[in-house]
């Protein structure tokens, strides 16, 4: 059955129970103010993948602001908990919000805690949309939860089909994490993509947590294997790594990232010199001329002091499309969750929003939540992204 039919379905019979007796879950009705939604973020705001839920928490109050300032009937608060990237952590953190009076949950923010927290929003009826989590099961089996990034599915086989279309007899070499949902995941796709196109992969290294602080064995069998061209589904800790010992040892290869490597020129410790030259598949750059990004970056740049981050944009977008919803809807901050959460699963199918992160076109969501957005690809250039 359809999230639309089942929303529908959800929907009336949370409208019958609210008449009778008022429902909630955790005793959350809402927030005490007539207008205002409690919106909440779960990512990691400190550890090693904290630029992603800092660039997260940071873009999505900018929105907010931009919101509240417009007046109306619909207004937001932001709150937030760190989960370190952790999925046990991040459960604690989603609970910590709830007890909050959370009522829509944009998170979380990368793929492995969300695969904890998922189930938990979806039993708990609260409408998340996450900005970043990109694992095809975040949203299988979960009616309530949406996607601003694109999935790992799609980023793989994008990346396989750029590569075939912009470098002529690459030799690929590939280096993913096996332990991490995100890196095989997309490992997975751009394998059997490649394989279809006839692509030549000369070889396959892995890591796992324990052993992503040295990577010259997986460098010298890349070498040794003539790959001119690195690709790496990985998150940008393990990837600034890489880049280091890749340099150290002389072999200087094209490196190709996903969505996961964006934060690498602000890595701690990291000479960002070295990745000039870098390809990433995201849906965002930096540099587009278009007045909204524009004003966008302007913003963050005067509020944080650096320019925001693909992660950043997808936050962004995230808290406009539920505004976008909500106005769509007709749900109030008063509704009990189950209320609220039906009604914008009800909207989101025939949502249509531009964003930063479409270029232009219009976002829209299939029945499992997934956004039909395409990515694209930016390299680095004197430290900034930039179209090819």
């Amino acid at each position: 059955m359809k999230k639309k039919q089942i929303a529908a379905m959800l929907m009336a019979g949370a409208m019958c129970m609210g008449m009778l007796a008022g429902c909630g879950n955790k005793d959350n009705t809402g927030s005490s103010d007539s207008n205002v939604f409690t919106v909440g973020v779960v990512g990691p705001l400190t550890g090693d993948a904290a630029i992603y839920g800092t660039n997260v928490v940071n873009a999505a109050q900018i929105a907010v602001d931009e919101i509240n300032a417009l007046g109306g009937d619909i207004q937001f608060q932001l709150i937030s908990a760190d989960d370190v990237n952790d999925p046990e952590t991040s459960v604690n953190a989603y609970n910590q919000l709830m007890d909050k009076g959370m009522q829509m949950l944009v998170g979380t923010v990368t793929s492995k805690p969300a695969l904890s927290v998922s189930p938990l929003a979806n039993e708990d009826r609260v409408f998340t949309l996450t900005p970043s989590a990109s694992g095809d099961d975040v949203i299988e089996g979960n009616d309530n939860t949406y996607q601003v990034c694109f999935t790992d599915s799609n980023q793989g086989s994008r990346s396989a089909q750029y590569i075939d279309e912009h470098f002529d007899d690459a030799k690929i070499a590939i280096i993913y994490k096996n332990d991490d949902p995100y890196s095989q995941g997309i490992r997975d796709t751009f394998a059997a993509e490649a394989k279809t196109r006839g692509m030549d992969v000369v070889y396959e290294g892995t890591f796992d947590s324990s052993s992503q602080t040295d990577f010259n064995v997986q460098l010298t069998g890349a070498q040794s294997a003539g790959a001119d061209l690195l690709f790496l589904p990985i998150y940008y800790t393990p990837a600034s790594v890489i880049l280091t010992q890749a340099n150290a040892m002389g072999y200087a290869p094209t490196f190709f990232g996903v969505d996961g490597m964006d934060g690498i020129l602000t890595a701690d410790g990291f000479d960002a010199s070295l990745a000039e030259g870098v390809y990433l598949l995201t849906p965002f750059s930096a540099d587009a001329e278009d007045e909204a990004t524009q004003n966008f970056v302007t913003e963050y740049k005067d509020r944080h002091g650096e320019t925001p981050n693909q992660f950043a944009a997808d936050a962004y977008d995230a808290v406009y499309i539920l505004y976008k919803a909500i106005k769509a809807s007709g749900v109030t901050p008063d509704m009990s969750n189950e209320e609220i959460c039906d009604g914008l699963i009800q909207a989101m199918g025939d949502l249509s929003v531009v964003g930063l992160t479409s270029a232009g076109s219009e976002m829209t969501w299939d029945d499992n939540g997934a956004v039909s957005k395409d990515p694209a690809a930016v390299i680095i250039k004197d430290g900034t992204y930039v179209t090819p």
